[in-house]
């Protein structure tokens, strides 16, 4: 029997009948068609489906959307505003962090969680920000370079 819920995402309320086991990244994909959260293992491992929820980096994989009920969501999609990207999306770009793509966008959302509480992280904690989050293309420190350079330019404006 299909549960309402009642949730903020990227600034927008959405009501919605759902599926009591219907997982939040199902539900951001599938019923909202925000498709830049990546479904990856499905096991909270490899951190391709990393959002804010309640301003708190989480796996939208092991939450049910029905747990999201009357709290705030921030995806990928909604960190560019009126147009221009997120200063750690430009910087994603910029630093050449991107290959395949798959990984950036739980990369990037794990970036904005550490830089919304620390904003000079070293690079270990750039490091250990990021640990929950795998990339099968890079070495990583391109990845690092732009998150710390985010950083810069997040305290220079």
């Amino acid at each position: 029997m299909k549960q309402l819920i009642k949730v903020t995402v990227n600034g927008e309320v959405y009501e919605s009948a759902v599926e009591p086991r219907m997982s939040l990244l199902q539900y951001l994909r599938e019923e909202l068609g925000l498709t830049g959260t990546k479904e990856g293992c499905s096991e909270g491992e490899c951190g391709a489906c990393s959002i804010l929820l309640d301003g708190r980096l989480v796996d939208s994989c092991l939450i049910f959307a029905v747990e999201a009920d009357g709290r705030e969501i921030t995806t990928i999609e909604g960190l560019a505003r009126g147009g221009e990207l997120h200063p750690i999306q430009q910087a994603f770009i910029d630093h050449g962090a991107v290959q395949c793509g798959f990984c950036t966008p739980g990369m990037i959302m794990a970036a904005k969680d550490l830089l919304d509480r620390n904003s000079r992280p070293s690079e270990m904690e750039i490091r250990q920000a990021i640990a929950g989050n795998l990339c099968r293309c890079t070495g990583y420190m391109k990845i690092v370079e732009a998150i710390a350079a985010a950083a810069n330019t997040q305290t220079s404006s």
